[in-house]
């Protein structure tokens, strides 16, 4: 058994070192190296585009559902560790508490205290249909997009990582079996002779092929199906429309029914009618020591 891997991992650090070689030559120029088709390129160049636009539309989505840095760095904690997430008041609810604080303290009796008891109850309000939005817009767009980046983006990014390898691989069996052309004709007093070495790397070359065909196939059927990707979040784009619609319908009804409430409240100014046109009388303030005698 030890033997065993001991042969394994000499075969694994001799193929390591000859993809560093290989990749070595490649940067200098002295090697060629396989090229995928255009189609490929196409895709895996689209595949890289939706990953750095996801990437950047999940954490600016997040950004507006929980503008503080630190809360989104502790639910994402959470959500790593698989526990619920900590029920916080948004800052509309704390708002609309101390307005209420506020009301009892000056009294619901007087005019100033009644507007702060019914503004606050408002802003409660508004702090729960807020707090269903981030709910909605979680569970339609962010959710889906985190979900991709984690699974269906890193299988392909393992995946292109994988053909990478196999290229570098395919490239350094090529090269061996120049080499062994280059020398044919020639007397090796040491080791095999070249036509072995030949029939050797040629072997090796189309083992390496086989697996090169086999992991761009793999890697090609993966990111054509980022087309079905696309169409996905298409759905959860117009979900999330759906609820942002839904969100400021609902607070553009409680602030219409709030400001309605308030104007009946206000107590119309007695007006005085000088030459046909009337005229709002505004009531002296009850200073007695500023008000002329009578």
């Amino acid at each position: 058994m030890d033997s065993f891997n001991l042969k394994k991992f000499a075969r694994d650090a001799g193929s390591a070192l000859s993809r560093v070689v290989q990749l070595t030559e490649e940067k200098l120029g002295t090697s060629e190296r396989t090229e995928l088709d255009a189609h490929f390129e196409n895709l895996a160049e689209r595949s890289d585009a939706t990953k750095l636009w996801t990437e950047k539309l999940l954490s600016d989505t997040e950004a507006v559902l929980t503008p503080n840095p630190g809360k989104r760095v502790e639910d994402f904690l959470f959500d790593k560790i698989e526990k619920k997430r900590p029920n916080r008041l948004s800052n509309l609810e704390y708002l609309g508490l101390d307005m209420i604080d506020a009301g009892n303290e000056f009294g619901p009796g007087t005019a100033y205290g009644s507007a702060l008891l019914k503004v606050g109850q408002c802003e409660q309000k508004l702090g729960t249909t807020e707090r269903d939005f981030i709910a909605s817009a979680n569970h339609s767009i962010v959710a889906p997009f985190r979900k991709f980046l984690e699974g269906e983006m890193k299988t392909i990014v393992r995946e292109r990582g994988l053909l990478e390898t196999k290229r570098l691989d395919l490239d350094a069996c090529k090269n061996r079996v120049r080499k062994a052309r280059s020398m044919l004709g020639t007397q090796n007093k040491e080791g095999p002779s070249p036509e072995i070495v030949l029939r050797q790397a040629e072997q090796d070359l189309r083992v390496a092929q086989a697996e090169f065909d086999r992991q761009a196939e793999i890697t090609k059927l993966l990111l054509e199906g980022i087309s079905s990707s696309h169409a996905s979040h298409l759905r959860c784009l117009h979900e999330f429309v759906e609820s942002q619609v839904r969100y400021h319908a609902q607070c553009h009804q409680l602030m219409q029914e709030l400001q309605r409430d308030l104007a009946s409240d206000r107590k119309p100014s007695p007006m005085l009618r000088i030459n046909s046109e009337e005229v709002e009388l505004v009531p002296p303030e009850n200073n007695s020591t500023n008000s002329p005698p009578n």
